[in-house]
C-alpha cells in the first residue's frame, strides 16, 4: 500500500514538473521546434532534456546549442536530421530556446 502510494506522489511530482518547463518555454518552442521536440521524451527529434544533458557541464552550452541549430543536421542523436533553422526559426528564437534548453540541466 504505502509503495503504491509513494509511486502515485512520484508519477504526479513528474507531471507537475513537465507542465512547469513547458509553462516556462518560449513561444517558438510550442510553435516551432515543438513540431519535432518534447521536453522530456524522444519524438522525431531529441528531448530538451537529453539535449540538456549533453551539454550539462559546458559553459558554453546555449551557444553551441544554437550554432548547432542555426547549422542544422543530425549531432550524433541517430533520430533524424534537423533542417537548418528547424521550422523557420529566427535567430532571436534559437537564442531563446537555446538558452532555455541549456538551463534545464541546471
Amino acid at each position: 500500500m504505502k509503495s503504491s502510494i509513494w509511486g502515485m506522489i512520484t508519477i504526479a511530482s513528474l507531471i507537475v514538473a513537465g507542465t512547469a518547463l513547458a509553462a516556462d518555454m518560449p513561444a517558438a518552442g510550442k510553435a516551432k521546434c515543438g513540431v519535432c521536440h518534447a521536453v522530456d521524451k524522444k519524438s522525431v527529434g531529441p528531448s530538451y532534456m537529453d539535449i540538456s544533458a549533453k551539454y550539462k557541464n559546458d559553459k558554453d552550452a546555449a551557444s553551441k546549442i544554437a550554432a548547432s541549430t542555426t547549422q542544422g543536421g543530425s549531432f550524433g542523436w541517430k533520430i533524424g536530421t534537423m533542417p537548418p533553422k528547424g521550422m523557420g526559426a529566427s535567430d532571436a528564437d534559437i537564442k531563446l530556446m537555446s538558452e532555455y534548453i541549456a538551463g534545464l540541466a541546471k
